[in-house]
């Protein structure tokens, strides 16, 4: 009988989902034993709930969306969402540049997939939030990673980002609040990305899902109002500044000029009619969502609970030692520093594997986000400030006697 394996285009393709670190932490769930889980975005079990006026227009609207809507989306989320989009001064976007997604995920997969042809290069930050890569990969492109500097608070490394600009270079991906290191980038540095994409005729990609987690009386500057000469495709939704993750409600906006980029918007179009429509009663969701931000902002400012958990972890991270990390300004990650020839670290993922087994709590390594040393692992801190000393604590114990041997990888 033939044997099947999976494509080859999936052989470059890593997603901090899977591999050793997740499928040890599922044998062991399987098998009886509790996971402190503090490696994905995911507020509903660390006991976040969706605000009222969100569930209440679920309820309602349950009965009218039974059937498919138009392949970009409820006009009426439409309308909101370009309302959203006017206030962050987001140059040149209709209702029919916008298309509603089953999260920003799917966005980003289609966005690359109408995009891109073999061999085609897109700049992705390092570390990244992993779905651009993969997304970028899966199209056929490839993902050039410029770096981001810790000693300069997570910021993109502009020098860097030009040298790796190529004739090859379609566009540059802008992941800002950024997932996993928790920075806001200022003005000046998103300014001079759009420098970059002017000069070389570029396509930006702006993920902002995150704009509205933003702390300490910061603003989030959409990359869009920066550019109105040219393409910026926007990514934002409701999973996270609106703790509904499962209800997967994303948007895309196309921003700026397009009088250049027809084709791309045709494919586009072909790609969003192809999976019908995104899912309706989540649509439903948006109008009354984008009405009510209160909570949202109540959860950031001090006192409410994301503020002071990561004022909590940062303090305790950098009081470990071996330890340290920039304080994150925006969305509820942290992305700490080890001192790798401290602990003679080798293989970061393993790092996070032995520290499940004996401690069972899971973190994703800094691999997972194309980091490419051994020497960074992301922190979720959306679990309770008790839980999260518990898990401090216990990433104290361990690291106090912890040392790699260097035949040490998986």
């Amino acid at each position: 009988m033939r044997t099947f394996e999976k494509s080859s285009k999936l052989d470059n393709v890593c997603y901090d989902i899977r591999g050793p670190v997740m499928d040890e932490a599922n044998r062991m769930i399987a098998a009886g034993e509790t996971i402190v889980k503090l490696n994905i975005g995911n507020p509903a079990p660390f006991g976040f709930r969706a605000p009222e006026a969100i569930l209440q227009a679920m309820r309602g609207n349950l009965t009218d969306a039974e059937g498919y809507s138009d392949s970009k989306g409820l006009t009426a989320a439409r309308r909101a969402i370009l309302t959203y989009c006017n206030q962050k001064n987001m140059p040149n976007v209709t209702e029919n540049d916008i298309y509603t997604g089953n999260g920003v995920s799917e966005l980003i997969t289609l966005s690359m997939q109408g995009l891109l042809n073999n061999g085609d290069e897109v700049l992705v930050p390092a570390p990244d939030y992993p779905l651009w890569t993969a997304s970028v990969t899966l199209a056929g492109g490839v993902a050039v990673h410029y770096i981001c500097d810790e000693k300069a608070g997570w910021y993109p490394d502009l020098e860097d980002m030009r040298k790796k600009i190529t004739a090859r270079t379609k566009a540059i991906v802008v992941i800002n609040p950024n997932n996993p290191t928790g920075a806001l980038y200022p003005v000046e540095i998103l300014e001079k990305i759009v420098e970059l994409a002017r000069e070389y005729d570029l396509i930006l990609f702006a993920d902002e899902i995150y704009d509205r987690l933003v702390m300490d009386g910061k603003k989030h500057i959409a990359l869009a109002s920066l550019a109105p000469d040219l393409l910026t495709v926007s990514f934002n939704g409701l999973s996270k500044s609106h703790l509904i993750a499962g209800y997967r409600c994303g948007w895309m906006c196309l921003c700026g000029e397009k009088s250049h980029v027809k084709g791309y918007i045709e494919g586009i179009n072909l790609l969003s009619s192809m999976r019908l429509c995104s899912n309706v009663p989540a649509q439903a969701l948006i109008p009354a969502a984008l009405q009510h931000l209160d909570d949202t902002e109540q959860l950031i400012s001090p006192g409410g609970r994301i503020y002071e958990q990561r004022e909590y972890i940062y303090q305790a991270i950098c009081e470990i030692p071996g330890l340290s990390a920039v304080k994150p300004q925006a969305a509820f990650y942290i992305f700490p520093k080890i001192d790798k020839e401290r602990f003679q670290i080798v293989d970061d993922e393993k790092f996070a594997l032995d520290f499940l087994r004996e401690k069972k709590i899971l973190f994703t390594h800094g691999g997972g986000f194309h980091w490419t040393e051994p020497d960074h692992f992301r922190i979720v801190y959306l679990p309770c400030i008790e839980e999260l000393e518990k898990a401090v604590l216990s990433l104290k114990d361990f690291l106090a006697d912890y040392r790699q041997e260097q035949s040490d990888r998986i």
